[in-house]
């Protein structure tokens, strides 16, 4: 069963899931685990990796346009080094510091591979779903694509330092509640732009035409092979915990007046399909 069909699964069993994060009694709360192997690159410190861990959770607080209140995480390695620990408990406090949340503490367990298992939490009255999109809507994002992938071909490249400092991101809660009596639907882009907007359109039930160039990250361009390459790091690759909403027509300008951070048009919401330049955009992305 690949994650996508597990998904489902959870989906079709659980009311409150389907959404970045579950709504209970005016509260949101999610839930993340990362590992070495798959989401921490050699050479990633433990400051990175505790504010990296954590920010994912507050991505998704993020998305449904919540304000952030606090973060815990389950630190699980093979042995308990202090220097390693004291730094990955300053990253998440440093993330968490960054958008206004607490990092309250967490638990510590024992593992043959590092592990992090974050939680996070935050409050709204009207929380943003994905399923709330209707044709014609403005299809958006914040910031800018491929800003993970960058980061681990630096990694791959042995510059250790400069991937480091690419691989924090800022989680876009100011975004996020900036744009929460906006958007008709968001989501976060950890699963990469292509999947998420098919997330938000399945979710909504309906399509999307994305149209022109995509807010490819600069950095993007000093990494990537060719154009292909281009193109794959920053549509599919994923990762990224910037925000994919859509807009009313009428709401955008309003919008994008109140986002302290770029939001980027990248389409318009359709009854059916999702294509980019009139050629159907694969259903493809990051996958656990």
């Amino acid at each position: 069963m690949d994650e996508q069909t597990a998904l489902g699964l959870i989906g079709d069993r659980l009311a409150a899931a389907g959404d970045d994060c579950a709504v209970v009694d005016g509260q949101v709360i999610t839930t993340d685990m990362l590992h070495e192997r798959t989401d921490f690159p050699a050479g990633t410190t433990r400051y990175t990796a505790g504010w990296r861990a954590v920010g994912a959770s507050l991505s998704d607080v993020a998305a449904m346009g919540a304000t952030a209140t606090a973060a815990v995480a389950v630190y699980a390695a093979p042995e308990f080094d202090g220097t390693e620990l004291g730094a990955f408990l300053d990253g998440a406090t440093a993330v968490c510091d960054a958008v206004g949340a607490e990092y309250v503490g967490g638990d510590l367990d024992g593992h043959d591979e590092f592990t992090v298992a974050t939680t996070a939490l935050g409050e709204t009255d009207d929380p943003v779903r994905r399923s709330g999109a209707e044709p014609g809507d403005a299809l958006c994002v914040t910031g800018s694509l491929g800003r993970t992938a960058a980061a681990i071909r630096l990694f791959d490249r042995g510059d250790i330092e400069a991937a480091n400092e690419l691989f924090r991101f800022t989680p876009r809660v100011a975004a996020g509640r900036a744009l929460s009596p906006y958007a008709s639907a968001m989501l976060d882009s950890s699963d990469g732009l292509a999947r998420s907007v098919h997330q938000l359109v399945g979710a909504s039930d309906c399509g999307a035409a994305l149209t022109g160039p995509l807010p490819i990250d600069e950095r993007v361009d000093e990494v990537a092979e060719d154009d292909a390459d281009r193109r794959e790091l920053g549509v599919f690759f994923g990762e990224d915990f910037e925000l994919v909403c859509a807009i009313p027509e009428a709401e955008l300008g309003p919008a994008r007046d109140v986002t302290h951070c770029r939001l980027h048009r990248v389409g318009t919401v359709t009854e059916s399909g999702v294509t980019h330049d009139g050629d159907p955009l694969p259903d493809r992305g990051y996958s656990h």
